[in-house]
């Protein structure tokens, strides 16, 4: 019967790392981090609860991928090079064949991007999987979402909406091809963090988010920090041939507002736009441009009640006339669309 400290020797203390940036890891009461000289600190935790964030069936090993994923997506929203992780796991029980394949799944993308895992803690409990991760950035460079400017294009990564099918697909909620299916279960479960675009997109990139609850509400986090709006075209954004053969609303419905794509959005000078195409190409990650960011017309930032969810309700923390998106479609006419961005505490 595995104990608390059997269970971390055995699947988690003796991994081999791809580097080791800790000086002092696993097997003490602190773990000891420092940042590159000239570099400080980029942190983020994300949790994923059964039941909210993944079913109780999914695969051990893409869970673990998916864990670790999502943490180092806001790395790369940040421009950070990932340095290190903690992972605080409840479990209901400890069963050695989970174990192993979760750790497997965990360890394998830590060791492609050079994550080391450095603490953490495990209890009994409902599967509750807690991670902090650590990176580092230059100073002055990280890419912030309060630094979007007027005038500024709209971009995004890769390809929207396939995670959003992949949970339709295990809730049986939409008719899918088993191929297509078999390609939006994996965006859903084993996204890919975006690490080398965040890295190449310092200083050149103005502001970037990762897109983790769906594009309508994430974009307006950019929107109200930086004190803007935006006009994006709903036909530009990028999805792929399997979402394609979707209906248009289910398209639109995944694309705009279904989350969990991990990809990236940013805003970039119109000067840049070379540069991107070159970068995209350079790294195998499409970059598409979807829209504009614009400065806020007086009569918005006159009057609030003007505003108020034009495209329909985005169930999140209050959202001011600052963060107005304008959606159209490729022929520049307005849509109005019925969007709701995940929310943690209200079901999807």
């Amino acid at each position: 019967m595995l104990s608390e400290f059997s269970l971390i020797e055995r699947f988690f203390a003796r991994r081999p790392q791809a580097s080791r940036h800790a000086t002092l890891g696993i097997g003490d009461d602190c773990a000891l981090l420092a940042p590159p000289k000239g570099e400080t600190f980029a942190i983020s935790t994300d949790m994923l609860v059964e039941g909210r964030h993944f079913l109780a069936d999914v695969e051990p090993h893409a869970l673990g991928h998916k864990a670790l994923a999502v943490n180092l997506s806001d790395l790369a929203a940040m421009g950070a090079r990932p340095l290190a992780f903690t992972l605080a796991l409840a479990l209901p029980e400890a069963r050695a064949s989970w174990l192993e394949a979760f750790s497997n799944g965990l360890f394998e993308l830590a060791e492609r991007f050079g994550c080391e895992l450095i603490g953490g803690d495990t209890t009994a409990g409902p599967l509750n999987l807690c991670l902090t991760v650590f990176g580092s950035v230059p100073r002055q460079q990280a890419l912030r979402r309060d630094s979007a400017a007027a005038g500024d294009d709209l971009w995004v990564s890769g390809t929207l909406g396939d995670a959003r099918a992949g949970l339709a697909v295990l809730r049986g909620e939409w008719q899918i091809a088993p191929d297509d299916a078999a390609t939006f279960r994996r965006a859903l479960e084993r996204p890919e963090p975006r690490i080398e675009l965040g890295l190449a997109l310092r200083g050149l990139a103005h502001a970037a988010l990762d897109v983790s609850d769906g594009l309508a509400g994430d974009l307006r986090h950019i929107l109200a920090r930086s004190n803007l709006s935006a006009t994006v075209d709903v036909d530009a954004v990028p999805r792929s041939a399997a979402l394609r053969r979707l209906p248009l609303a289910l398209q639109r419905q995944a694309t705009l507002a279904g989350g969990d794509d991990y990809e990236l959005c940013f805003t970039a000078p119109v000067t840049a736009r070379a540069t991107l195409d070159t970068l995209a190409q350079q790294i195998g990650v499409p970059l598409t441009r979807i829209g504009t960011i614009h400065a806020i017309a007086p009569d918005e930032a006159a009057n609030p009640a003007n505003n108020a969810n034009t495209i329909g309700t985005i169930r999140a923390p209050k959202i001011t006339a600052q963060a107005k998106v304008r959606w159209t479609d490729a022929t520049g006419t307005p849509l109005t669309l019925n969007l709701q961005g995940f929310d943690h505490f209200h079901a999807d």
